[in-house]
């Protein structure tokens, strides 16, 4: 019986963790790509490393704003939209970063 309560406490705490990366799974892909597209401008010398710095940065302030838009549970169509104009713009941010004359030595 024991075994069934903690079982039940330990789901109970769980679901809003569940939830909350289920809400927005666009936005979360949509962040795994960017990083792993900076990932890949580093390993390749295409960034250096403070460009390749400043850009996590910037996914980390995305991020950021995301969490704060799922904090009550539910993120709205205009947070989502807020959130994904943030993604459209450090996705310029990489491109331009990575294609521009700096490369690591």
């Amino acid at each position: 019986m024991r075994t069934i309560v903690v079982a039940a406490i330990a789901a109970g705490f769980a679901l809003p963790a569940v939830a909350q990366s289920q809400s927005t799974p666009r936005i979360d892909t949509r962040q795994q790509i960017q990083e792993r597209r900076i990932e890949q401008g580093e390993k390749s010398g295409a960034l250096t490393g403070k460009e390749a710095a400043r850009l996590q940065q910037g996914q980390a302030r995305v991020q950021k704003m995301e969490d704060k838009a799922a904090a009550d549970g539910k993120v709205t169509a205009k947070e989502r939209v807020r959130v994904e104009r943030a993604q459209d713009k450090q996705s310029r941010r990489i491109t331009r970063q990575k294609h521009d004359p700096q490369t690591a030595k």
